[in-house]
Formats: structure tokens, sequence, C-alpha cells
């Protein structure tokens, strides 16, 4: 006799399976998100049956050696959008987008799809939020004209993949959103983690199968992490992130996962008028409205994948009243800022504690790296001594408890990119490999070796000595 499937319980937030129900999930914390849901049956019994290993083909099985060809690639039409990729789109791939709804998403897909469609290939642009007369609306406002794009509204994955099976010479297509798509054999709404788990399994395999490259859009919790679609991260090729903030105008496309190409590399846009538009220098824009002689502010040479960035690092020191001093932080770790004051307090004797602690990454870009440290540290000693740092001045290095400060990776490439912008001189840690690994200062920029942060430091406190 044939026993019942055992009943799962599944969050319907981050997809984490539980044996029995509850109120609020333990792995990403959201209440109510916990459904129960029939398993799958079992296609086998877990009892050994004897001569299996007779009924399947087998698999060839091959050594590490010989030629691996990289990929072939197909250009967008957008320059930031195939850095992100690594040089185009693969065909047969599956990249998962995920962001905040609104970010503009669909509008960068929509010129994606739009320049590829352009450029004469055949691209399918289908879309489960939208009707298609909004669709050539928006088509309009953004004045893209690519006769060749086919679009369609459609939520049925069975008929999408009806559609997709007896198509031919079709370059990519994209779906937005997969939380939209829907499978009648599912006995859920669509957006729950069944229903994106099966509909976006059919979807990759006919990507798979037919050789078309596949674009899946996803929206973010308010965590920032991928709602629903979480679980076909392990799925799909790609992971892509969609970033930045409504009230600015930049927004930045960051790779969180690539089989063929740099994770953690980014593509910075603006949002205009006319949709988003390409920033092939974000250094220079990123710095356009500084200002060199206001206290508080340091040019941080950072390091995106392997984009050199220079960004503005802004800190702010207010009187507190007597209560618990504050500590804000926009763009940069908020425990690393406190890690950070507590060195320049103990080893170097700046009177921080009894101040509020504003500080700011300009831009919009949220800094990951530990390579800011000495940004971070010069800015907060300007803020506190009341001295501006020098306006030809950049600084990068990694800061550790005792006040040292650590090597970073590739300071070649961050120099290179402070002397195209006319950046004087450079703060940046102590050097200890010396002959064939010394580094060399591009023309016109000269190097400053910190090897604690005190000498850091001291600059700024011996100039307000002396003023």
């Amino acid at each position: 006799m044939s026993k019942r499937p055992a009943a799962r319980f599944v969050c319907q937030n981050c997809g984490t399976v539980w044996p029995k129900w509850s109120g609020r999930c333990e792995a990403c914390g959201e209440w109510n998100t916990i459904v129960e849901e029939p398993a799958e049956a079992r296609a086998a019994s877990a009892r050994p049956v004897r001569g299996v290993a007779s009924a399947g083909g087998g698999v060839k099985l091959e050594g590490l050696e010989g030629i691996a060809e990289p990929p072939p690639r197909i250009g967008t039409g957008i320059d930031e959008l195939d850095r992100v990729l690594g040089g185009g789109l693969v065909p047969a791939s599956v990249v998962l987008v995920g962001g905040d709804p609104g970010i503009g998403k669909s509008t960068l897909l929509l010129q994606a799809a739009a320049a590829m469609a352009a450029a004469g290939r055949r691209v399918l642009y289908i879309s489960g939020e939208e009707a298609v007369d909004q669709i050539r609306m928006r088509a309009r406002r953004l004045e893209l004209a690519a006769p060749g794009l086919e679009i369609a509204a459609a939520i049925n994955v069975v008929d999408i993949a009806s559609t997709l099976e007896n198509e031919r010479d079709v370059s990519m297509v994209v779906i937005d959103s997969i939380q939209t798509m829907w499978l009648e054999s599912v006995d859920s709404a669509p957006g729950t983690v069944s229903q994106v788990r099966s509909s976006g399994f059919e979807l990759i395999r006919l990507a798979k199968s037919r050789g078309f490259g596949l674009i899946l859009v996803g929206h973010v919790t308010k965590e920032g992490a991928l709602a629903g679609p979480r679980v076909l991260e392990h799925m799909v090729d790609a992971v892509m992130y969609f970033e930045g903030d409504r009230g600015h105008q930049f927004r930045i496309l960051r790779a969180a996962k690539n089989r063929f190409g740099a994770t953690d590399e980014i593509g910075v846009f603006e949002m205009t008028d006319r949709g988003l538009s390409e920033v092939p220098n974000p250094s220079a824009l990123f710095l356009a409205e500084r200002r060199g002689n206001v206290a508080g502010s340091a040019v941080f040479a950072g390091l995106e994948g392997t984009r050199p960035v220079l960004l503005e690092v802004q800190a702010l020191l207010a009187p507190n009243s007597g209560t618990a001093p504050r500590r804000a932080v926009v763009g940069w770790d908020s425990g690393r800022l406190n890690m950070l004051l507590a060195v320049l307090e103990t080893r170097c004797g700046l009177r921080l504690s009894g101040s509020d602690v504003y500080l700011n990454v300009a831009g919009g870009l949220r800094v990951n790296e530990p390579a800011a440290d000495l940004a971070v540290a010069a800015a907060l000693a300007s803020a506190v001594t009341g001295q501006p740092t020098s306006a030809g001045s950049v600084y990068f290095g990694e800061v550790g408890l005792s006040g040292e400060v650590r090597q970073v990776s590739q300071a070649d490439a961050r120099l290179k990119e402070a002397q195209k912008l006319g950046f004087e001189r450079a703060f940046l840690p102590r050097r200890v490999a010396r002959g064939r690994n010394r580094l060399v200062a591009p023309e016109g920029l000269s190097l400053s070796e910190i090897g604690h942060l005190a000498d850091l430091t001291a600059e700024f406190t011996a100039t307000a000595e002396e003023g």
C-alpha cells in the first residue's frame, strides 16, 4: 500500500523548508510566510534495487586535459551591461536581475532588448506586469526604435513554453517578472516559492534546450535580498542586483554571481527623462560636485570588480546633548565605522566619543571593501580638527585594530585612475615588497606611505596647532 506523501511547510519569503508550521520563519525572520505545501512523491523507494546500475545509459567521464574555448558572446548594445555580464550575453545562459520596484529594471532591459533587435537579432520581451500597450507607451517615451522587437503580455508558463518551443532564431528572451509567472499544475498562487521554482525550472529548461539567452526579472525584499526568486539563485548562471536610491540619479548594476565572468563587477547608469544612460567614467561624475576646501571630506580610490572608482567620503561631527552618541552611516558598514572610531580615539588620541558622527559616501554607491578605512579615517580626522584635506589627494588602505595600515589589492589600478583625474598625491599603505614587486607611481603623482594611522592624524593635528 502506497504511503501518502508527507506534508512540508515552506517559507514563501526565503524558501526554507520546515517540518511543521510556525508563525515566524527563523531563517529570514518574517511573520506569517510559512505555508503548507504537499511534498513531491518520490520517484523510487529508498530501498536499493538490484540491477539499477545497468538500467541507465551511463555518462561519459573525461579528464581535465583539453582546450576549453571561451563561450561566445552576444552584445546587448549597452556597454555597461555587457561589462557586468563579462563581455556580453552567453547563448543558452540564464541571468536573474533583482532590484526594488521602480528602480529601473524593466527600463534597462527594454532598452537592451530594443538595441539587440535594432542590430538585427530576434528578441522576445514577455511581461506579466504590463499590457502590450503600456510597453509600447514606455518605448515611445524612451524614444526606442526597434521594429524587430516582439512583445507579449502573458503569465501562463505553458502558453509561453509552447510559443518558445515553436520559435526559431531567438537570441534573447526577457521575462518580466518571474513572480507573475503561473503554472496550472502547481496548486499555489503566483509569486509563491513553489510557483517561482517550478516556473523558473521550466523556462530555464527551454533556454538550455533551445539555445537562447534568458533574463528573468525579480523583485527584492525590504532587506535587499531576492524575494521568492532567491530559490533560483543556484539554478541560474548569473545574478545581478540593480541598486540605487530613487531620489538619486545614479543606478548601479552589480554582479553577485557569474559563471561566465567576474563577480562584484559593476555598471554605472544615470536615470534621465529618456531612460538610463551609461556612465563610462563614473569617477568624474561622482566627484563633479565636490568642494575641496571643506573639512570632513576625503577622496577614496576604490575598486569595484575590475573597475577603479574614485568616491568622496564625507564625515560630520555634531555636538552631543548628553545622550548616547549617534552613529549614522550611508554607503558604508556601520560596524566598521565603530571600530575605526575606537582605533582613532585609543591609538591616535582623537576625542570622538562625545560627538554624534555622520558618515556618507557621496553618489549613492555602497562601499564594501576594507580599503576605504584610510579615507574614512582621513575624513574623520579632518572633521574633528577642522582642517580640510588637500583637494589633490586620494586615500586607500585597510586599518587594523592596533592602528597599522595594511596593504590592499591592485594599488597600481587605483593610482592610475587618480592620476588620470588629475590628483597629485596618494596616501597608501607602506610597501613591504621591493625589487620586482615595487610599486611605481604614475607620472605627476607623489606617494605618501602610511605605516600607522597616527602618522596620518599627525598631519591634521599639526596643521590645526599651527593655525
